[in-house]
Formats: structure tokens, sequence, C-alpha cells
């Protein structure tokens, strides 16, 4: 899944946790062995990665396996779409791999409940720094909310408390929060899609106004910093955050 030829692998891992989302809610065969690809995707020890280094417990891109000292891309949008999928496909705690996998999302996560996007790349953590320290930011609070739920963390987890209250104190109705001025102000409209089927998911209650419906019904962003512009990325996000 997720390679666009034989040597460049584009998101194998991502396009896996989804396929298996599919599979199961089509009640489709095929998936279980998507599963066990997904677990030997994971960079625990058995990948050679003790808890201590800063990528445990998450997911990269895929392809090969990963081992110490080279995780190469690891980030929290790419290990929630895992966490999901295997989600789907009925894993519960206290599945280990679930248990590790709160070890990563646990170090997303900032004292102000907020989650930034790399433990490992600091150039991918899109709000920027502040005194060395990776700023929280809207898009990726949402996605630790989803992967906290779907590694089995209850509602009521603080972890999940504390982010919530993020987003509620800092919630925008047509942007991200979390990139306020300076060079990174862009990412705000960037991930405007993303954000609105996230924080559909995450909390719903928080209201957002998506950019006006073209005349074709499709919708597209102005914005090509993650592709947005593309009808197909940015409707697919749209119905999500539009469906009931």
């Amino acid at each position: 899944m997720g390679l666009m030829d034989s040597v460049a692998p584009d998101y194998p891992n991502y396009a896996t946790g989804l396929a298996v989302r599919a599979l199961v809610r089509a009640k489709a065969s095929g998936w279980e062995k998507m599963v066990a690809c997904l677990r030997v995707q994971q960079l625990t020890e058995q990948n050679g990665w003790k808890r201590e280094d800063a990528p445990y417990g998450s997911w990269g891109m895929g392809g090969e396996a990963r081992r110490p000292p080279d995780a190469g891309h690891v980030d929290l949008a790419m290990t929630r779409y895992v966490l999901e999928g295997l989600a789907a496909a009925g894993v519960r705690p206290p599945d280990p791999a679930l248990e590790k996998a709160q070890v990563y999302l646990e170090r997303c996560q900032n004292p102000d409940g907020g989650f930034f996007f790399s433990t490992v790349e600091a150039a991918i953590n899109k709000a920027g720094e502040d005194a060395g320290k990776f700023r929280s930011y809207g898009s990726t609070t949402a996605d630790g909310i989803l992967a906290l739920r779907a590694a089995g963390a209850s509602e009521d987890d603080p972890r999940i408390t504390r982010a919530k209250k993020w987003l509620r104190d800092h919630h925008l109705y047509d942007r991200v929060p979390g990139f306020d001025g300076g060079p990174r102000e862009t990412w705000a409209s960037g991930l405007r899609f993303y954000y609105a089927a996230a924080i559909h998911r995450a909390m719903p209650e928080l209201a957002l106004l998506l950019p006006p419906q073209r005349a074709d019904g499709s919708f597209a962003n102005t914005n090509n910093l993650v592709k947005e512009d593309d009808p197909l990325i940015a409707t697919a996000f749209a119905l999500r955050s539009l469906t009931r």
C-alpha cells in the first residue's frame, strides 16, 4: 500500500492503516495481513529500539523496517492513522502495541496540553519552537486526541482532558490555531481542511467555517502547502467535517 513505484515509498503505513479501516467497514477480507504488517513496522524492541529512544512506540513512513539510530520520518499523524487501523481491526488494550504507542504520544504532548508533530525531526514541527520547546498547534492536537482514543485511552483520561482544554482555549473557526504571526503563519490556512476533518471527530462541538463550495460541488484550498488545493483532497476532508 502507498507505493508510487518500487523504490519510492509514499506513506505506506498511513495508506495501510486507512485500507484496514475501509476493508473492515466494508466487511471485506484481506486486512489481517495488513495488520500484521503494521505491527512489524512499529519502532519498538522488535526493531532494536529502546523505551528511552525518542521515536519509541511510533510508526514512520513504512517500507523497509527502521533500526537505530535511523528512525527516518516519524510523526504523530502517521502514528494516529496506524492506531486507528489497528482499533478498527479490534486491537484493544492491554495489547503491547497500544501500550508502547502511548509512550510516543505522551512525548508529543506539551505541558500546556497541546501536541506537536515529531520527537525526531525538528523541521516538520510546523509551529516551530519557543525557548527550545516545540509549540503546540491545532491539527496535531486533534490528531493526539484521536490517537489516544485509538490506543485505548478513555474519554476522561487526563491526557485527553488537557488536549481538549487546549483546543477549546485556542480554537479558531476559519484556520488552524497555534500559528500566530511570523513566517509559519501560512500553515494556519494550509492545513485548514485537514484540521476541519480532524477536529470534527476530536471535538465536534467546536464550530468551523469552510471556504465556499465551488459550483461543481467540490472544495479547494487556495493554499497548496499540503496539496489541499487539489479538490479530491479538500473535498474528502470537507465531507468528513460536514457529516453528522
